[in-house]
Parts: structure tokens; sequence; C-alpha cells
């Protein structure tokens, strides 16, 4: 359980994909203009993660090193293509929307790093959900985005809904400021570049924050547990 703990961490905080290790930027940057859009393309991204650590995992010792590259990334175009066809079969606005983004996933710098550096070294289980964390803490962090780019350009929160879920959910779109007229610099690529400066800086903070609290000398934590005479 440590390790399944200790992965977990990792990819929802410590080597979180998109405010750590700064991969995958394209899709961080250009497809979250909404929460909508950002949550859907992270979670297609964390389920094609956890199935190519899952399919590589077991098949790791068999791969000879030097076509190994090539075989990782066909796993995952295969896997790419049953989300793709997926969420085109039963969201087909919501595949509009997203567009290249989703056949993209095979060449994403995280789903072939993660395949790379840790499926392909340990057993099928850990594998797997390290690829499922590292795409939730992707996830994270284009839902994160997305919904602060949309609540600033267009004073609403999880426009879109209909687009994943049908036109019953557009009841659920919040309006987060009345009578907003939008700031459009946030819906724009700048914005997507300053709100992500912005995550990376916050994180960074409270990183600094965190190592940099006062800690009790161990002489003093000693005596104190000693019990009066």
């Amino acid at each position: 359980m440590n390790q399944f703990n200790e992965i977990a961490h990792n990819g929802l905080w410590k080597q979180n994909p998109g405010v750590v290790q700064l991969l995958g930027l394209c899709p961080t940057l250009a497809v979250t203009t909404s929460a909508v859009n950002g949550l859907s393309l992270g979670f297609a991204t964390a389920l094609v993660m956890a199935a190519s650590n899952g399919a590589v995992s077991p098949v790791r010792r068999f791969v000879p090193s030097e076509i190994r590259v090539p075989v990782f990334i066909m796993v995952i175009a295969a896997l790419v293509t049953v989300i793709d066809l997926t969420i085109h079969g039963f969201a087909e606005p919501l595949h509009k929307v997203l567009g290249i983004f989703i056949p993209l996933i095979v060449v994403n710098c995280i789903v072939l790093a993660r395949v790379e550096s840790f499926a392909a070294k340990n057993p099928p289980a850990p594998a797997i959900w390290d690829g499922f964390m590292m795409g939730i803490g992707l996830t994270l962090v284009l839902g994160l985005l997305g919904g602060i780019r949309e609540i600033i350009g267009k004073g609403t929160l999880f426009s879109g809904l209909d687009l994943a879920f049908g036109a019953s959910f557009k009841t659920y779109i919040l309006t987060i400021i009345p009578n907003y007229q939008g700031f459009l610099l946030a819906i724009l690529p700048p914005g997507a570049f300053l709100g992500l400066a912005g995550l990376i800086a916050a994180r960074n903070w409270a990183e600094l924050r965190k190592t940099s609290a006062p800690t009790l000398p161990t002489d003093v934590t000693s005596s104190a547990l000693k019990p009066a005479n």
C-alpha cells in the first residue's frame, strides 16, 4: 500500500505532469478554454495512460529494446483509436470541440514517458495505477485551468456540459458572474500561458511554504515527552 500511496502522491502533486514536469503543454494550453473541455480531454488521457501501462507491463520482457519505442507507440495508437471512436459515437458534439487533440494523445509525451520510465520496469498493477494517477493529475490541472479561464473569460462554469451528456444538462451550467461582458484575453492563447503560470507559481509557493515551516528541535521535543518529576 505504501507503494500505491507514493504513486498517487507523485501523480497528483510531487511529479504532476501539468505543473511540475510540464509535459503535454499543447493540449494544456489549447483545449482549456472551458472546464468541460479540459476535464474531458484529461480523463481520456488518463484512460489511455492506464490502459497503455497495463498493456505494456506484462510484455515488457518480450519486447527487444531496439524496437520498444515503435511497439509502445503502436499500443498507444490502438488504445487512442478506441477512445476516439467511443467519444465520437457517444458524444459527437464534444468530439468536434476537442477535434485533433484526441488523436494527438498518441504522440503526447506524457503517455510515452510513463510507459518508457515506469510500465516497462514494473509489474502490471503498479503500472496501471501509475498511468491512471498521472492522468488524473493532468486532468486536475486541465480542469482547474479551464475553469479559471472560463470564469474570467465568460463568467460561467461548466459551459458545454450538454456537449458531453446531452441537452438536458444545460441546466447545470453555472453563471458565476451575472450580466458579465466577458474578458477575451482569458480565452485567447495568452490567457492559457498566464493561467498556467499562475498554477505553477501557486504550487511552488505551497511547496516552499511547507518546506520552510518551523520545526521544533529534537531535544525540545524529547524533553516535552518526558514525564514531570
